[in-house]
């Protein structure tokens, strides 16, 4: 199965490094893919140190048109899935490898890594924020999608070929499965650890939210 790893990226030249090397040993470089949003510090050459597949945005766009980008990419190249990973190290390389397996099975479009399992370490308005909006995707989509925020998914192709993403920003992730969930697509999911190390986000909350709760009304 010829499966792609996509990285949407801006300014994570301090995390890519680490990234882009633990990930080596579960997946070939050269079947990995940074989406390099915009960034101004030195992100593009530190994927294109890697043999990454390097994509640019001459401009920040946002998560959901870096999203859109490396899906469009990895379309017209002919992988049969795509795993997505965000590049601030909050996700484990090491669990690509579980992602993996369980889609081997044939029977799920959507593998979600499900940080729920592991809420201890989670900071309370993020395990509240998560709680919520994964409860409202839930009744929205009538799916069992425990963690709709994660951005560590595995897609498959017949997903990508019929679910045009439009959002630029975060909310493209729950515009996904929306749009997936109408077309019954399957859902599995992964357990992951919750990770954080005060980071900075490049959300910003109100207008998130508010992208949120329109996606998650409007999206047909």
């Amino acid at each position: 199965m010829n499966i792609a790893l996509l990285v949407p990226a801006y300014n994570a030249a301090a995390s890519l490094p680490a990234l882009l090397e633990r990930a080596a040993l579960y997946h070939p470089s050269s079947a990995t893919i940074v989406v390099n949003d915009g960034s101004t510090d030195a992100t593009a050459s530190a994927a294109a140190a890697f043999g990454v597949i390097l994509l640019t945005h001459e401009r920040n766009r946002g998560k959901g048109a870096a999203l859109r980008t490396g899906f469009q990419y990895c379309c017209a190249q002919g992988f049969d899935a795509v795993i997505t990973m965000d590049a601030d190290l909050q996700h484990e390389p090491e669990r690509i490898p579980e992602f993996k397996a369980l889609f081997a099975s044939g029977t799920i479009d959507i593998i979600i890594g499900s940080r729920m399992q592991d809420t201890a370490s989670m900071p309370f308005h993020r395990f509240l924020s998560n709680s919520i909006t994964s409860m409202l995707v839930r009744l929205r989509t009538g799916a069992a999608i425990s963690d709709s925020q994660s951005g560590f998914r595995m897609i498959g192709r017949r997903i990508l070929e019929q679910v045009t993403v439009r959002s630029d920003g975060f909310e493209a992730e729950t515009e996904l499965l929306i749009r997936a969930a109408s077309l019954g697509c399957t859902f599995g999911s992964v357990a992951i650890p919750t990770i954080y190390a005060g980071e900075k986000s490049h959300m910003t909350h109100l207008r998130t939210t508010i992208n949120f709760i329109k996606t998650l009304l409007f999206t047909r």
